[in-house]
C-alpha cells in the first residue's frame, strides 16, 4: 500500500480518537452543563473541575492523555503492517500529532476543545513511557508555584521538545518524527493560549490553588 495513503490513515486515526471529547461526556453526564458554556468554554481538565470538581477534571486529564497514548499505538498497530521500520514512527508521530489537533478542534464539539496539554503528554507518553511521571511532577510544581494553567500547560510542551531532541541527538529514536512533531504540537498549544499569554502579561491571568492562597495573604 502507498505510504502516503497509510500516513494519511494513521493521521486520521489520531484525529478521530483525540477529538473525542471527554470532558464534554463527563461533565454532562455529572451536572448535565455543557462545558462549553463554562468558564473558558474548554473540553479539558482544567475547565472540567470549574463545571464539575477535582474528581472529574483529573478523570478528563487522565482520559485526554491515554486517549492519544491509544491513537499512537492504534494507528502504529494497523498501519504497522505494510510500513517498514524507517516510516512507522512517522506515522506514529502523525498519529500523536493529529490526536491534539483532534482535542483542541474536535470534529464532535463544532471544531472546539481544549488547549492541547493533556494529549500532547499522551502521545510523547507513547513515544517514552516516564514523560508520563516527569510532566505530572511538573505539573504539580509550576502549578504549585504559579497557579497558572497556561504556564503549567506551556511549559510541560516545551519540556517534551527538549526530552525529544535530547533522545534524537543521542539516537535513541533515529527518526527526526517524534522531536518535528513535538515542536509541531508545542505551536499549536501556543496558538491556543494566546488570550492566556496576553493575560499573564498584563498580569490578569486566573491564579488558583495554593498560589492564590498566597497572592491572598500578601494582600491582606
Amino acid at each position: 500500500m502507498n505510504n502516503f495513503i497509510l500516513l494519511l490513515l494513521a493521521a486520521v486515526i489520531g484525529y478521530l480518537i483525540g477529538a473525542v471529547p471527554f470532558g464534554y461526556i463527563y461533565v454532562k453526564l455529572k451536572t448535565g452543563k455543557d462545558i462549553r458554556t463554562v468558564e473558558s468554554g474548554r473540553t479539558g481538565g482544567t475547565n472540567a473541575t470549574r463545571a464539575a470538581g477535582g474528581w472529574i477534571g483529573a478523570l478528563t486529564g487522565v482520559s485526554d492523555v491515554f486517549k492519544a497514548t491509544a491513537a499512537v499505538w492504534v494507528a502504529g498497530a494497523i498501519v504497522g503492517v505494510w510500513l517498514t521500520a524507517d516510516w512507522l514512527p512517522w506515522a506514529r508521530a502523525l498519529a500523536g500529532m493529529f490526536a491534539v489537533v483532534g482535542h483542541n478542534w474536535s470534529i464532535y464539539m463544532g471544531f472546539r476543545g481544549g488547549a492541547g496539554l493533556t494529549p500532547n503528554v499522551g502521545w510523547a507518553t507513547a513515544v517514552w513511557g516516564w514523560i508520563f511521571p516527569i510532566a505530572f511532577v511538573m505539573l504539580l510544581a509550576i502549578f504549585y508555584v504559579t497557579g497558572m494553567a497556561s504556564v503549567v500547560t506551556f511549559s510541560i510542551s516545551a519540556t517534551i521538545c527538549v526530552i525529544l531532541g535530547v533522545r534524537y541527538a543521542l539516537g535513541i529514536d533515529p527518526s527526526a518524527a517524534y522531536l518535528l512533531v513535538s515542536l509541531i504540537t508545542l505551536t499549536m498549544i501556543g496558538w491556543s493560549l494566546r488570550p492566556n499569554f496576553k493575560r499573564v502579561l498584563n498580569g490578569t491571568e486566573r491564579v488558583v490553588g495554593p498560589a492564590a492562597k498566597r497572592r491572598q495573604r500578601q494582600d491582606e
